[in-house]
């Protein structure tokens, strides 16, 4: 048995390296092309003509904010969360406050604020922007032009082009249309060293916008149209989950690819058939991963919600009827009834080379009912901040069972080391079942996953069942041990915890002997947290995932030992006690909102 156990750790952990020795191959690969194409004797290539015109002004449905115009001419150039004072400078020599915002900032998407703002000043800041940033970045180099933010920018320009162009007089009309030109050869040349997952496919799609706005003198060749088809038909997946697993990148694909299909249909040009069908299978996946007004479930990396781009987004659904239940491809199962919703994930990490982001949340659930969130994940702060990121990667922090505080699946490789760094890579569980039942209305999910298997002996079987009325969720999380504990497990007389982390909005108590939790939510709406064995506890939590940053919260807990048992199960139930009322008065402002120490 010892000997079986170190051969599968053994060819675990070099299946496990082979992955990322070829991926780290494949970084090392794209940054010595990278150079090549950057080298100033290759420059050359990217210059030829100008473009003549541009014939189409792609629609950004991404929503914008005329207040952004009013800052920046009072100094405050605020992107990704953080702000850079400009005084008199420049937004493209000031030091960045930070990676993110730098980023951001290269990629022009703010142009659809001064675009919001709509006024003369605002066409005036954005041409001179735009010259600032020919002037200092217009040769290729530099981060400027990696092909995901130079992917961006182009969408940007041709988006907004209207703003900055119309009125110009025709030596700044030249200069960009020949600044586009370099931006858009050079794409083309780079575009396969992005990042495999979202920043390749974007750079992809903004050559196929390229291909579409620019005048029919330019080469059809900026398009790559069979490199589309093929990246669509790998990243999206036959659900119309992502395949970085993260729900966020069904907006932000979506945000391209609808405005990129008007483009198609404004050319007099038939859609590609890949795109068509990667919108249709993405449509439906916006109710899916939808929990009422506070957005999408926080899974692999979601933060705070872009609800008006979701709502945007929404306006366009016209695939309607009940969203998927099981979206087995994604690995999410979505269990409904009455007034209450639970999402749960339940599938294997993403591949190793998408999976920076991704989070070890394996069978962890989030549930919502009637106007409000009851159970959810920490996921993940807006803000570019890096420890707090590694720590809402972790199993503790979602509403699951964790073994000797440890996480479900291993980040290997990398460091989570922040800006200029490389995530640790998400390793595990290997096998991940998943069975949706439906019997009389009521929704059953039973799975389990092995991500404890290899290190503890141990594998996790959970089942959630929701009643036809919606009024209780039940529960029950079984570890089995066949082989008898190992490890760590072995030494901590097999530690456990499950977890059950609250929405701030949602405030909880416990009875008097602890096997009671009485959670109330702002509309009155009161549910008890039971066991008919064993003790609760209330800790602190925090929720990440809020617009405004992190905030306190808390967690009822269920801890527990294996001991000498091969086999133990923890039953559990979710049950509402109050209806909520017909009309709650609005949620009020918490005063815990903002930053909080990590110690905390």
């Amino acid at each position: 048995m010892i000997e079986r156990d170190l051969t599968s750790m053994i060819a675990d952990a070099l299946s496990t390296r082979t992955r990322l020795l070829t991926t780290a191959a494949g970084r090392a690969s794209r940054s010595a092309w990278r150079g090549l194409l950057r080298s100033p004797l290759l420059r050359w290539r990217y210059k030829g003509e100008p473009i003549e015109q541009l014939l189409l002004m792609p629609q950004d449905l991404r929503t914008g904010d005329p207040s952004f115009a009013s800052e920046i001419y009072h100094g405050h150039f605020g992107l990704a969360g953080a702000v850079a004072l400009l005084e008199t400078e420049n937004p493209f020599v000031v030091l960045p406050p930070s990676a993110a915002w730098e980023r951001e900032l290269h990629g022009f998407g703010w142009l659809r604020h001064l675009a919001a703002a709509g006024d003369e000043i605002s066409r005036e800041h954005a041409r001179a922007l735009v010259s600032d940033w020919m002037k200092l970045h217009g040769d290729p180099g530099g981060l400027p032009w990696e092909p995901a933010i130079n992917a961006r920018r182009i969408i940007s320009w041709l988006s907004h082009s209207g703003l900055f162009i119309d009125g110009a007089d025709g030596t700044y009309y030249d200069q960009v249309m020949r600044s586009l030109a370099v931006q858009i050869r050079y794409l083309r040349s780079s575009y396969n060293d992005a990042p495999d997952g979202l920043p390749r496919l974007a750079a992809v799609v903004a050559l196929s916008f390229a291909g579409l706005c620019v005048d029919e003198k330019q080469p059809s060749a900026f398009a790559r149209p069979k490199v589309l088809a093929e990246e669509l038909k790998r990243q999206v997946l036959a659900d119309g989950g992502h395949l970085d697993r993260n729900p966020n990148s069904v907006i932000e694909l979506l945000l391209d690819l609808l405005p990129l299909r008007q483009c198609f249909i404004a050319r007099d040009q038939k859609p590609p058939e890949e795109l068509m069908g990667a919108i249709d299978r993405m449509m439906p996946m916006l109710r899916f991963f939808r929990l009422g007004s506070e957005g999408f479930a926080r899974f692999n990396g979601m933060g705070p919600t872009p609800m008006e781009s979701l709502a945007a987004l929404i306006v366009h659904d016209d695939t309607r009827g009940a969203p998927l239940k099981h979206a087995d491809k994604s690995g999410y199962c979505r269990l409904q009834a009455g007034r209450s919703v639970v999402v749960a994930d339940a599938g294997r990490p993403p591949p190793i080379a998408l999976s920076g982001e991704a989070h070890a949340g394996c069978l962890s659930f989030e549930m919502h009912t009637g106007a409000h969130p009851l159970i959810v994940n920490c996921g993940v702060t807006a803000r570019e901040d890096w420890e707090w990121r590694t720590v809402a990667r972790a199993t503790a922090a979602h509403s699951t069972l964790t073994i000797c505080d440890t996480s479900s699946s291993q980040f290997v490789g990398g460091g989570s080391s922040g800006p200029g760094g490389s995530q640790a890579a998400l390793s595990g569980p290997v096998n991940v079942q998943a069975e949706l039942v439906e019997n009389n209305g009521e929704m059953e999910l039973r799975s389990s996953h092995d991500g404890y298997d290899t290190r503890y002996g141990l594998t996790h079987i959970r089942r959630l069942t929701l009643a036809a009325s919606g009024d209780a969720l039940s529960g029950s999380d079984q570890l089995v041990a066949p082989h008898g504990l190992k490890g760590a497990a072995r030494d901590n007389n097999g530690e456990f915890a499950i977890r059950f982390h609250l929405h701030p909005s949602a405030r909880a108590e416990l009875s008097q002997d602890r096997r009671t939790a009485i959670i109330s939510l702002p509309d009155q709406d009161g549910w008890a947290l039971s066991l008919p064995h064993g003790i609760l506890s209330l800790d602190e939590s925090v929720f990440l995932a809020d617009p405004k940053g992190p905030r306190r919260t808390s967690q009822i807990v269920i801890y527990g030992f294996m001991g000498n048992a091969s086999e133990v199960s923890v039953d559990w139930t979710l049950e509402r006690l109050t209806q909520p009322e017909e009309e709650a008065e609005p949620e009020g402002e918490d005063d815990d909102t903002g930053d909080l120490p990590l110690d905390s």
